[in-house]
């Protein structure tokens, strides 16, 4: 089974910008679709951002303008460039494929925190 590993949070001021990386343990990300996860203290997991093998990417509506989800096959890695983070962005982030289905494949998530 594959497996994935988040980097790139951290801590950062209001209006910042971060950059997370999925990297993947064998070549996947051109194969299937890969989504990136969020959740918040105290609330339910929510999709953020969607890129298929093949189309045009998705966002939250809360979102977008802001986060850009992309993909290198080569390094196995997916990435999530958010820009203009906001206190809301505040969340645990998880790089997923699958969806939110039993048989999903999640990385271990990477906290990202935004301060005021």
């Amino acid at each position: 089974q594959v497996q994935l590993v988040e980097s790139g949070g951290g801590l950062v001021q209001a209006g910042g910008s971060l950059r997370l990386s999925c990297a993947a343990s064998r070549n996947i990300f051109s194969i299937y679709t890969a989504n990136w996860y969020r959740q918040a203290p105290g609330q339910e997991r929510e999709l953020v951002a969607t890129i298929p093998s093949r189309g045009t990417t998705n966002y939250a509506d809360s979102v977008k303008g802001r986060f850009t989800i992309s993909r290198n096959a080569e390094k196995n890695t997916v990435y999530l460039q958010m820009n203009s983070l906001k206190p809301e962005d505040t969340a645990v982030y998880y790089c997923n494929l699958g969806g939110n289905t039993p048989r999903a494949t999640w990385g271990q998530g990477t906290q990202v925190t935004v301060s005021s």
